[in-house]
């Protein structure tokens, strides 16, 4: 079994959804001693934003040396994905959605012929046989009926992302209103940590 733990938050050791997302993966560790896992930070490693140049590269051209080193990072990142039987991803929410580094992966996971394809009867995903856990953490609440609810763009987005490449077996560890007060980040981070520890084995 292989498992690719992801993090895309800028706060380092003061991250709630990196914290989560450490902690769902032990409990993964723990539960199954013979898991390889590979890690990716993705502000360590960050990935270039697609251009022009990236789209020719994956149509066939050969990559232009600006980005070949870009191009082959990016297909390092898919094979990785490909590869794994489980995904965990610590996202925590910057503006209402995701962070720009999430996004660049997102972009370079998402190829046709790869992780989805198009045929007559519509899109097909083709990632459905993996299990997808994310820890999302959220300074606000914006739960349906809430003020803020029409803003919410990190789990909306990434069901829509996950469900259009076939993935069904999606769980989110969420950690909400962490900004609020420290009693509701205590509150909060408790809460998510008691859910990735209690993460089902497969």
């Amino acid at each position: 079994m292989k498992l690719l733990h992801i993090d895309s938050s800028v706060l380092g050791p003061h991250s709630v959804s990196r914290q989560v997302s450490a902690a769902a993966v032990e409990r993964l560790r723990q539960a199954n001693p013979g898991l390889v896992v590979t890690y990716r930070d993705l502000t360590q490693t960050p990935l270039g934003h697609l251009t022009g140049l990236h789209l020719a590269a994956g149509q066939g051209a050969a990559p232009d040396p600006s980005v070949r080193d870009d191009v082959a990072a990016g297909q390092l990142v898919l094979e990785e994905f490909l590869a794994a039987d489980t995904v965990v991803i610590g996202a925590p929410m910057y503006n209402f959605t995701i962070p720009s580094q999430l996004k660049v992966w997102i972009d370079r996971i998402l190829v046709a012929g790869k992780t989805f394809k198009y045929s007559p009867a519509g899109v097909e995903g083709l990632a459905g046989s993996k299990r997808v856990i994310i820890a999302i953490s959220r300074g606000g609440y914006y739960g349906a009926g809430t003020p803020m609810a029409a803003l919410e763009h990190l789990e909306t987005y990434l069901r829509g992302v996950f469900g259009f490449i076939g993935v069904t077996n999606l769980e989110f560890i969420p950690a909400d209103g962490i900004q609020v007060g420290p009693e509701h980040r205590e509150k909060a981070v408790a809460g998510a940590l008691q859910a990735a520890g209690s993460l089902n084995a497969a």
